[in-house]
């Protein structure tokens, strides 16, 4: 069960242009192209569409790709099938997590620690844990 602390809102449809730059600044259009590649990296059935974007209140955010659900395939071997919102946690962790080494930024760790902490209540922890190792 979600906590107060990780409460997580779909942006509405009003607020999608100003989510991104608001939670990333400047890297805002790296850090979206960096999850969608790394979803089609991850996902051999992903065929792209409308990705939700998630704010997690306590801070931060990640987007969500379409569909209930994804196969994905890691280089670290973690091979399974996981929600579109684990999915969307996942990829958006190695978009930030890699673009770090490219652009060192406090606030690309700053937000991959927000996001980093809602994963530790997620109902889907122990794949997503094993996904980004």
């Amino acid at each position: 069960m979600m906590t107060e602390a990780t409460l997580v809102t779909v942006v509405p449809r009003e607020d999608r242009m100003r989510f991104l730059p608001d939670l990333f600044a400047t890297l805002h259009q790296r850090v979206e192209n960096a999850i969608y590649d790394w979803m089609s990296e991850l996902a051999a059935d992903y065929r792209g569409g409308l990705w939700e974007f998630v704010r997690i209140e306590s801070g931060g955010g990640y987007l969500r790709p379409p569909g209930k659900e994804h196969r994905l395939g890691c280089a670290n071997g973690f091979e399974g099938t996981v929600s579109a919102d684990a999915a969307g946690i996942i990829v958006t962790m190695y978009a930030l997590s890699h673009l770090s080494f490219e652009c060192p930024s406090q606030l690309l760790a700053e937000r991959y620690m927000q996001v980093r902490v809602l994963v530790m209540e997620h109902p889907e922890c122990e794949s997503i844990l094993d996904a980004i190792d």
